[in-house]
């Protein structure tokens, strides 16, 4: 090689990918997919739900100030965090139970990668045309003031939807009216500015430049997704038997029979991951069916059979080559693994409800504290220290009554109040201070310890808690 030839680069320059339009059911589907995301993403933070006073009416609040959590009626508070570690159980068994029996069907109409970017394409052909005509503008090496006008207007409405995208996640973790005003007049938290543009930015060249290099490099996914899928799924395949040889091969042009495919490339032209299905299973498909539509399409016009391009399952090749009918969808859907993975997934969600619908609206936890362990008052008595933690999730301010039960001879001290009882706040925790006392005349013994309950008692409707702990020092 001589001294003036460009040494080989290491990797393929990118091809640019500009999906054909497509009409049928599967993009119909997706296109119901993306409206119905979309709607949810942007327009929940709007929604208004009342709590009743001191607490916040969006329906949806990450409240990370005040470390709380509201779905609707529902509300989660820190130490429940188990609530949401269950939801993220059964969003991973329900990626398992959908992949095992449907590929990557979450890749192909739900991801926000590509739903975020099936709208920039949308889009981008709005503002330049469909394939053709985006491709001949790819093409022209001279930016004339039509490419600079069109790739300007494309730009920007990109960037609105990245701002959208950035300023409803914002939304999410404080209330959407307030957070919208401060925004406007420059008054939000610079936290706010931030994510926004970060999210802005991210959205803007994750949908509209890297599209899917993200799926291929970025996105762990399709590396994960071969070890759930089997012979029984459901995946999108080309049935090769039916229809090779192509036109234009070379078998057809020596004499022999043609096949159902035209070789009118129709389903790669269309395929928002640049790939031809015919060439077998490939770890970029994203399980999208939209060469499905595009097959389908071609096949009614040239009088030929749909499905030359279907949902079909390893399993059934044999049967289909031998001239059968493939087995029921409903055979390779209801399977032992995706039973399984559907019973594992509804026990979560079972134990997740009734957890829900058995927490009380009044907890308590109890903390020793051990510096020291236990105090000999002047008159002889016997004194332990604890922090109890009161949690009121009621909308109103409530008086809860402390006792302790298990030894009749305990009596309890409240720090700060001569009473047995305290005002805790709305919808909050209050850290109180308790003494519990061993009568004069209770010898102190070395690691001594008896067993007792502490008692909470709303006095409002008589709700009750306890929590079991230890007295140290008391003797026998």
């Amino acid at each position: 090689m001589s001294e003036s030839s460009p040494s080989p680069g290491l990797y393929k320059a990118r091809e640019p990918i500009f999906p054909r339009r497509v009409s049928g059911p599967f993009r119909t589907l997706k296109w119901w997919i993306m409206g119905v995301t979309l709607a949810i993403y942007y327009l929940t933070p709007w929604i208004r739900w009342d709590r009743g006073p001191s607490l916040p009416d969006q329906a949806v609040l990450l409240d990370m100030a005040n470390r709380r959590f509201y779905f609707f009626w529902i509300e989660i508070w820190p130490h429940e965090f188990y609530f949401v570690a269950g939801l993220l159980i059964m969003a991973g068994l329900g990626l398992f139970l959908f992949t095992s029996a449907l590929g990557r069907v979450w890749c192909g109409y739900a991801c926000p990668q590509t739903v975020w970017t099936d709208l920039y394409i949308l889009v981008e052909r709005w503002i330049e045309g469909d394939r053709n005509a985006r491709l001949r503008l790819h093409r022209q090496k001279k930016m004339d003031f039509r490419k600079f006008r069109l790739r300007l207007t494309k730009w920007a409405a990109w960037l609105l939807i990245g701002l959208a995208t950035g300023g409803a996640w914002v939304f999410y973790f404080a209330d959407a009216p307030t957070l919208a005003r401060d925004l406007v007049t420059g008054n939000a938290h610079p936290v706010a500015y931030t994510t926004m543009a970060v999210l802005t930015f991210t959205t803007f060249f994750f949908g509209g430049i890297a599209r899917e290099q993200i799926c291929i490099y970025a996105c762990p996914w399709p590396r994960i997704q071969s070890a759930m899928l089997d012979e029984d799924t459901l995946i999108v395949g080309y049935r090769e038997w039916r229809g090779e040889p192509r036109k234009h091969s070379a078998e057809v042009k020596a004499g022999a029979e043609q096949g159902d495919c035209i070789d009118c490339m129709a389903c790669v032209n269309v395929c928002p991951m640049g790939i031809d299905i015919r060439d077998g299973q490939q770890m970029e498909c994203i399980t999208c069916a939209l060469c499905i539509d595009a097959c389908d399409d071609v096949m009614e016009r040239i009088g030929k059979p749909r499905g030359l391009i279907d949902y079909m399952a390893q399993s059934d090749e044999v049967r289909e080559r031998a001239g059968a009918e493939p087995r029921n969808v409903w055979k390779h859907i209801l399977r032992p693994r995706t039973i399984l993975y559907t019973a594992l997934w509804s026990l979560v969600g079972v134990a997740l409800l009734f957890a829900l619908f058995i927490r009380a609206d009044i907890e308590m936890t109890v903390a020793p504290v051990r510096n020291p362990t236990f105090v000999t008052l002047s008159d002889g008595s016997i004194r332990n220290t604890y922090d109890v933690r009161l949690r009121n999730k009621h909308g109103e301010d409530r008086l809860f009554r402390l006792s302790v039960k298990g030894d009749p001879t305990l009596r309890i001290q409240l720090e700060g109040t001569p009473y047995d009882s305290v005002t805790v706040p709305a919808n909050a925790a209050h850290l109180q201070r308790v003494y519990v006392v061993a009568p004069q005349g209770s010898a102190p013994a070395s690691g001594g310890l008896t067993d007792f309950r502490f008692w909470i008692e709303d006095l409002t409707n008589s709700d009750r808690a306890h929590k079991d702990t230890v007295f140290s020092g008391k003797g026998s």
